[in-house]
């Protein structure tokens, strides 16, 4: 059984072909300036092939990627009728969704209606499926949901203190995102401390350019940091995240910005990047702290001191952790930032082996020995959860 799975953004879709019985990943690759001009790099593992090819929209996209599938020379496929299903990702399916789903038009109805919760994510998600589903009509199509992990949360976690009639009216709530990965690496973190995953208190840390935090209770998120967008909680690359609802109605006032402008400049112009007026890559911070920038410098103890924060108001919930995973770009590969956030968590019972931290981006456990709450790092792999859940829903 192969599966693709598809990940599409407003101008870019990711894919991956993966045989799901092995879990292997045929091949990978990315579609760049869809509707501007268009470029494909898909790469094999053995060998990567890359063009510049016009790309209209998404559908245009998603012939590129079939025949480069089915390409001879650089194809993994010899027929369409090898692709068993494509799983979709899909940012937002509001309280409508706690698991994935068979696509059919009722779903795709829901999807669209959720757009104005994602107006940036969810068009794209269902521009990805209408376009799969007009060049391969019968195939099944299945629709795997960010938001859908985190179901399980009671409402103490997820009402928002406002009148109860937002709720009720516009669905005002925490919906939380990241869902794949927390899942993922929340498992897999069970596996490598060979316990039973439903016995287990896990927070887990995705830190990316957008970050959440999630706490994991016995294989249930029953809180997350994200809201009812990507905005709330951890300070991000780009994103402000937790601020005094008051900041906003005076940088507007101040500042003459519209509501869009407003959500603009803490969407795309704040987080570590507002901060230090730097960059929003680690990398660039790390240099330029390195050359005695100050503002680098608390971009980074803030970011640092608002994860350690999180983790320790999760542990709280969940009276006690297990486990502290860190995954994603930043989780995965800046060393320093487990380091200074596990600083802080001494008293849970934390206590980190520096040269096992060493390490970039490979699955470890850099607890010392004898630590009362283990410190790992596990790469997440939403596209093999996607294809999993893909796998389960045509079943």
């Amino acid at each position: 059984m192969d599966v693709l799975v598809l990940n599409c953004g407003s101008s870019s879709l990711k894919y991956q072909l993966i045989n799901m019985d092995t879990e292997t990943v045929l091949v990978k690759g990315l579609c760049e300036r869809i509707g501007i001009d268009g470029f494909l790099k898909h790469d094999r593992g053995d060998f990567v092939y890359e063009i510049n090819h016009p790309m209209p929209d998404h559908e245009a996209a998603v012939k590129i990627v079939i025949e480069a599938l089915l390409d001879p020379d650089h194809g993994v496929i010899k027929s369409m009728d090898e692709i068993t299903a494509v799983g979709h990702r899909v940012v937002h399916g509001g309280e409508h969704f706690t698991d994935s789903v068979l696509i059919n038009d009722e779903v795709e109805r829901i999807i669209e209606k959720c757009s104005e919760l994602a107006p940036l994510h969810n068009p794209a998600n269902l521009t990805g499926i209408r376009a799969c589903k007009h060049i391969m009509p019968n195939v099944p199509q299945v629709a795997v949901f960010d938001t859908a992990f985190h179901a399980s949360m009671p409402a103490k976690a997820y009402l928002y203190a406002i009148p109860y009639e937002f709720y009720e009216k516009h669905k005002l709530r925490k919906y939380g995102f990241h869902g794949t990965s927390h899942k993922y690496v929340s498992m897999r973190a069970a596996e490598m401390l060979g316990k039973s995953y439903d016995q287990l208190k896990i927070i887990t840390c995705h830190l990316g350019n957008g970050a959440s935090v999630c706490a994991i209770d016995g294989g249930h998120s029953i809180d997350t940091s994200m809201g009812l967008t990507p905005l709330e909680g951890l300070i991000m690359g780009t994103r402000s995240g937790d601020i005094d609802p008051a900041v906003v109605t005076f940088i507007m006032e101040k500042e003459n910005l519209t509501a869009h402008e407003t959500i603009n400049l803490l969407n795309k112009k704040s987080g570590v990047l507002g901060i230090s007026g730097v960059s929003s890559d680690f990398r660039d911070l790390d240099e330029a702290m390195g050359e005695g920038n100050e503002l680098a410098k608390a971009a980074l103890n803030a970011y640092w001191y608002r994860i350690a924060r999180y983790i320790g108001s999760y542990a709280a919930a969940m009276n006690g952790a297990d486990a502290i995973v860190f995954t994603a770009g930043v989780g995965e590969n800046h060393i320093e930032t487990r380091e200074e956030v596990c600083k802080y968590l001494t008293y849970l019972g934390v206590d980190v082996d520096s040269e096992k931290n060493n390490v970039r981006g490979k699955e470890v456990d850099f607890s010392k020995d004898g630590a009362k709450v283990r410190t790992l790092l596990i790469p997440t792999n939403e596209e093999l959860v996607i294809a999993r859940d893909t796998k389960h829903a045509i079943m």
